[in-house]
């Protein structure tokens, strides 16, 4: 291994400090490369080892085992640069850019479009692959364009239409292509004033609404219609159930809480057992939000 590759390949690396649950096992071998040379350099390696391949952002809306991850984990957090363009009124952000800070200092600026997302526990990149939103808005009513890196080099910029935006999910998921570069349409010429406001109201509704005290991953569960997914948990009077260390919140039924010394096989079994409560009181499916990565 070469003496940059031993800088920026690293072995056996702990996920839970780079996962907002706080749990999970080893990455066989971890890359979190800070610029695009080390990203290219990381996706050489990978490509001359018959091994798997992980991307992880923020980890705000994963599940790793206490197995850990085989192969390389590829961490794009550390993608950072962002700049807002005056004349289009287009924001251009790094993958790893943290959501909710672009989200302030867009409402800042009096530019709206983006204020929706103060409270979102994830990146740029992670935003774009899940299809990240709040207040009835989404990321996809803002994308004009992302730029994605292929493991074998190739460089692709694609437009909404070509990522099956959906709720919460696009053709990116699952995917080995890197997001690496976001283009968001907002509307510049509204004041600080007036955005401020809008932006401290969601984030005080976010705040009131959900629990920010103990490490989650946010939502769990996507929503089914007609009724949410924490009000169905929520009817069954699961508020407080705990298996381990994971509980069910009290604020929010749809986030289940590690409340100190919870492993991701407890977070499992307690996923598995809302599905099965729901499944047989309301004949609804949910379906998890939450990303599950390695071996349950």
């Amino acid at each position: 291994m070469s003496s940059i590759n031993n800088n920026l390949i690293k072995p056996d690396l702990i996920l839970a400090n780079q996962t907002s649950y706080r749990v999970g096992g080893k990455a066989e071998w971890y890359a979190a490369p800070k610029n695009w040379q080390e990203l290219e350099t990381a996706f050489e390696w990978y490509l001359s080892r018959d091994i798997p391949l992980t991307l992880l952002g923020a980890g705000s809306n994963l599940l790793v085992s206490d197995r850990g991850i085989s192969g390389l984990v590829i961490c794009t957090r550390y993608l950072r640069s962002y700049q807002f363009e005056e004349e289009t009124g287009q924001l251009i952000a790094d993958a790893g850019e943290p959501i909710a800070r672009l989200a302030w200092k867009a409402a800042k600026r009096g530019w709206r479009g983006l204020e929706w997302a103060v409270g979102i526990p994830g990146t740029v990149g992670g935003a774009v692959v899940m299809n990240a939103g709040a207040h009835n808005q989404c990321l996809a009513d803002l994308l004009v364009n992302t730029t994605v890196l292929s493991p074998d080099g190739t460089i692709e910029e694609l437009k909404p239409e070509d990522l099956g935006y959906a709720y919460r999910t696009s053709n990116l998921q699952g995917d080995k292509r890197i997001v690496t570069k976001a283009v968001l349409q907002l509307q510049p010429g509204f004041t600080k004033a007036e955005m401020m406001a809008i932006a401290n109201q969601n984030w005080t509704q976010r705040k009131s609404t959900q629990p920010y005290h103990l490490p989650s991953c946010g939502s769990v569960f996507r929503n089914p219609t007609p009724h949410a997914a924490g009000w169905l948990i929520e009817q069954l009077g699961l508020k407080g159930y705990k298996i381990g260390d994971a509980q069910i919140a009290h604020r929010h039924a749809n986030f289940i809480l590690n409340c100190g010394q919870a492993t991701a096989r407890d977070i499992f079994n307690l996923i598995r057992y809302i599905q099965e409560q729901v499944e047989y009181h309301w004949s609804v499916s949910l379906e998890p939000e939450v990303k599950l990565v390695g071996e349950f």
